[in-house]
């Protein structure tokens, strides 16, 4: 890392403070130039230093002065002359003293059980651990620089019940609402089992940060106190006064601290039946506006994802985990404490103001502990490369990260860049590439949607760019192509999640087409509390079956999810899509501008129809001159990027565009304060109207004619097919010869393709071998028989379900070709089928079968049945794997909506038998399904969910 520039150590403290505070306004605001600062500035709003700005603030104090300042200073002092007293009450500190906690204590190596899965709610959850190991360390609080403090299973427990004693004394019924505003610590964890254990409903709220924040906190947090009627709030004495505040605001909520509660420890808690479909709380959003929206979560929901995340992560009794993460928030209370608790995972735990003062902390409790998991969003990993110097990582002894076996990073756009720098900076500690593990979820699925496969470092997709943003299509780049877009993949559907991409209208695209991302499982909530309109918005009714819309935008390729951004996010303008992150990120860079604090987005404009592409910019800059410098650099940016200028450039003053609680741009905010006209700087856009006017009637039809075409297609599709239907069907029927009428299904699939517009390529590496042969394949849609007979030679006959020679139209057909009904092949169904398919065999016929039994809507290779290949070793008959890819796209299992994809059909080398036996069987059909697999493009989807087996403990 670069050093920073060092203050002249012979002005006097205050001097050198604004000195430092100058310098590093100047270098966010990538100016160059100092502001006008003085000892009473406010750091926030007139230096415009927000949460991180703080944080290095104080890192090079703590440097210029040789002082170590508490972790509370980072939300306690508003101007420089607080900081100036806070290091003034440091001094005594020696200088350069430890970053690193003091206590040495080792989360125990005794291997905890794992809650099963009959537990039908986390209370249950709780209570299994208490009768089984009640003394055994649940969490390990480190509150700072102090001691850190101890929380057993018992410990919870009885600490739960007093929680729940004292709120039944206060006359909170079961399923009311109730509110817990509580920094991070073992309070938490009791006040939250504590509310269940009364049979109410916990409402995380996250506490205020700053003073400078306290009128937008309380709007916030009123909001949301009214929305989920709350009744009582659990907050610390620190902050009763503003809870008192809130108080006034929400009828009848009572407010009182832990404190309060646990007085009533030795009372009886409430015996109150809590079921699975009870909810176990309300996530509310830290980016909330209008309405604050708080997703309903029940027992079952939490229990269902977590059971998932163990599968997808093969969790056991090895693991332990480290996590800063906020307990208001998903990734923080579900991930990190409620899979501790349900796998039995021993938790360190510090606060993230702990974290953001000092990052090396992070990685160094994982150090200590032997961490196997720990989550963070990507700012996080960005956060250790800035802020952590290699100074920081000596002092550890030994320091070592080789335990850590997946770094999930989430919650937050993930960067690649990130991602890589991580890997490669933390590689001589230990860091695999392995261990970085980027993935997907949101709240209203309880948390996580998809995870990577384990052992596998991040997989990067780079597409072309111009096509993507003209027509949505993720076409691989060409190699080295500087201008290529990079996504991550987020990794598969976790069990029982299913996933598809869809397009405005509801309809499933195929592989590689961008949509909305849409989800349903056990997992997923059943809508937002006390407010059907949002509801409504978020769970889609297509033919009878319901999705839920994440309002992410993303593709899917090989089964896996590629997330592109937010919906309501992305500009349309002029038939393109406009994805606002990179225009904001090097509108940033621009001199003048301050860096992080750039919002874009689309603005409707009512006489046109369409959205203006507006960049709302903080800058400090006064002067007229330099402001219209400022606007033309960023037009440039605009079109070196989009190919397109802005059609607004507002510049506002620091402070202006709002962000959440973690730093991220609120657009949709941003665009209300444009809307509004509450800033300075805003432009008359009336010199635009009749561009923009004639840019809507061009975008709408575009989209337009894109989708009139679609069903255009879909319509010729089917009409080629019924063209076909009867014509093929009486030339097979009347046709002599089996190999003729073979030959006959064979031209007419073919060219029935080839009519409906849909490519078909056949790639073959197989030498053809003499005699019989097993043609084995992977079964992706209803097309897939089509799709062989083009493909095959016209010596192969099927082996089809019986079902399909019930009715007389079907099965003339198909037994005019020689086609074999059995019941689903398996030799589990008996020895009946197995003899019919080996009779043919040694008749001389080859013969053509899924062994996957049926097909499924989401992508992926089931596992093999074993039947087709017993027959194959008992007869000797080599096996040809066959991959399909592309039918799946074309037509999805459960849609008569076709989509133009192309197919590849991959006709691999034959296999021959290494014996008679089982176990030839057994190896056949491994090897077999390998091949498809490789070929087809698709991920595993017999093997990557299989529980794996338990590790020992990392010592």
């Amino acid at each position: 890392m670069a050093a920073e520039p060092a203050s002249s150590p012979e002005l006097d403290p205050p001097s050198r403070l604004l000195d430092e505070v100058s310098r590093l306004a100047a270098e966010l605001s990538s100016g160059g130039r100092k502001p006008a600062v003085g000892l009473d500035s406010n750091l926030e709003r007139d230096l415009g230093l927000d949460s991180l700005g703080r944080v290095e603030l104080l890192r090079r104090c703590e440097k210029a002065f040789g002082v170590r300042l508490g972790e509370d200073v980072l939300t306690s002092v508003e101007t420089p002359r607080d900081l100036l007293g806070a290091i003034g009450r440091a001094a005594g500190g020696a200088p350069g003293a430890e970053s690193h906690f003091a206590a040495s204590v080792e989360i125990p190596l005794d291997a905890g059980e794992i809650a099963p899965d009959t537990t039908r709610t986390l209370l249950e959850v709780l209570d299994w651990h208490v009768a089984r190991h009640p003394e055994r360390r649940h969490i390990l609080f480190y509150p700072g620089d102090a001691e850190p403090e101890e929380l057993t299973y018992a410990g919870l427990d009885r600490r739960a019940r007093a929680v729940a004693a004292g709120l039944a004394r206060l006359g909170v019924e079961p399923r009311t609402a109730v509110a817990l505003m509580l920094p991070s610590g073992t309070d938490y964890f009791a006040a939250f089992m504590g509310v269940l254990r009364a049979g109410a409903v916990p409402v995380p709220l996250y506490p205020p940060a700053r003073k400078s924040q306290i009128e937008d906190h309380l709007r916030r947090q009123a909001g949301i106190l009214v929305t989920a009627r709350a009744k009582a709030l659990i907050t610390f004495p620190e902050v009763m006064p503003l809870a008192r505040l809130l108080g006034l605001q929400v009828d009848g909520l009572r407010v009182v601290t832990v404190a309060d509660l646990e007085a009533d420890r030795g009372a009886p808690a409430p015996d109150v039946d809590v079921r699975s479909d009870d909810l176990a709380f309300l996530q509310f959003t830290s980016g909330s506006t209008g309405q604050p929206k708080g997703v309903m979560l029940t027992h079952a929901n939490l229990l269902a994802n977590l059971r998932a995340i163990g599968i997808a992560v093969a969790i056991g009794p090895g693991d332990a985990v480290v996590s800063w993460l906020p307990l208001y928030h998903d990734m923080g209370l579900i991930g990190t404490w409620m899979g501790s608790l349900y796998f039995a995972m021993p938790l360190a735990l510090m606060s993230p103001l702990s974290f953001l003062s000092r990052p090396v902390r992070w990685l160094e409790l994982i150090h200590r502990h032997r961490a196997t998991l720990s989550a963070a969003p990507n700012f996080a990993y960005e956060l250790c490369l800035g802020k952590i110097d290699d100074a920081d990582l000596e002092k550890i002894e030994g320091f070592d990260l080789s335990s850590w076996r997946a770094a999930l990073n989430g919650a937050e756009p993930v960067s690649p860049e990130t991602m890589r720098r991580f890997t490669e900076r933390f590689a001589r500690f230990g860091f695999r590439p392995e261990t970085m593990f980027p993935v997907y979820g949101l709240a209203e699925n309880s948390l996580a949607v998809t995870f990577p496969p384990l052992g596998r470092p991040p997989a990067i997709d780079e597409i072309d760019r111009a096509t993507f943003s003209a027509e949505g299509k993720a076409q691989p780049a060409k190699p080295d192509d500087p201008g290529a877009l990079r996504f991550p993949s987020c990794g598969l559907p976790l069990p029982t999640v299913e996933l598809r991409i869809a397009d405005e209208a509801g309809r499933e695209l195929p592989e590689r087409r961008q949509g909305r991302v849409q989800f349903r499982g056990p997992s997923a909530t059943a809508g937002y509390f006390e407010n059907p309109e949002a509801t409504a918005n978020l769970i889609a009714n297509q033919h009878g079956e319901e999705w839920l819309d994440s309002g992410d935008l993303g593709y899917l390729a090989a089964g896996e999810l590629y997330v592109t951004g937010r919906s309501k996010d992305i500009i349309f303008r002029a038939g393109r899509n406009l994805y606002p992150h990179e225009l904001e990120q090097a509108v940033g860079e621009i001199p003048g501008l301050r860096r992080g604090c750039v919002a874009v987005f689309g603005s409707p404009d009512p006489k046109s129809g369409t959205e203006r592409v507006i960049v709302l910019a903080e800058t400090r800059e006064r002067d007229p001159a330099e402001r219209e410098r400022l606007r033309d650099e960023i037009q440039k940016r605009a079109i070196e990027l989009l190919g397109t200028p802005a059609d607004d450039v507002a510049l506002a003053p620091p402070q202006t565009v709002p962000k959440t609680s973690s730093g991220k741009i609120r657009r949709s905010s941003a665009r209300e304060i444009y809307e509004s006209g509450h800033f300075a700087g805003t432009r008359s856009v009336g010199l635009q109207m009749a561009r923009l006017a004639a840019t809507g009637v061009k975008r709408r039809a575009f989209r337009a004619l894109g989708r009139m075409g679609e069903s255009l297609w879909a319509g010729w599709f089917w009409t080629v097919g019924a063209l076909l239907t009867i014509p093929v069907w009486l030339a097979v029927v009347l046709a002599p010869g089996l190999r003729n009428r073979r030959k006959i299904a064979r031209l007419a699939a073919r060219i029935g393709f080839g009519l409906a517009g849909v490519p078909l390529r056949i790639e073959t590496e197989n030498t053809k071998p003499g005699g019989p042969r097993l043609y084995v394949a992977n079964h992706q849609s209803y097309l897939d028989a089509i799709v062989l007979t083009a493909a095959l030679p016209p010596d192969v006959a099927f082996a089809a379900k019986r079902e399909l020679s019930g009715s007389w139209f079907p099965r003339l057909l198909l037994a005019r070709l020689g086609t074999l009904f059995v019941e689903r092949f398996d030799a589990a169904q008996g020895a009946g089928e197995t003899a019919k398919i080996a009779e043919a065999i040694r008749s001389g016929h080859s013969i053509a079968i899924f062994p996957e039994g049926t097909f499924h809507r989401a992508p992926g290779v089931h596992a093999f049945r074993l039947g087709a290949f017993n027959v194959a070793a008992e007869t000797g008959a080599p096996v040809i794997p066959v991959a399909i890819h592309g039918t799946r796209s074309l037509l999805r299992g459960g849609s008569w909506m076709p989509r133009r994809t192309p197919i590849h059909i991959a006709i691999r080398p034959a296999i021959s038998p290494s014996g008679t036996d089982l176990a030839a069987a057994v190896a056949l059909r491994d090897a077999a399904r390998l091949e498809v697999l490789a070929a087809s493009g698709e991920p595993d989807a017999g093997d990557r969910f299989l529980e794996l087996p338990n590790r020992k403990r990392r010592g």
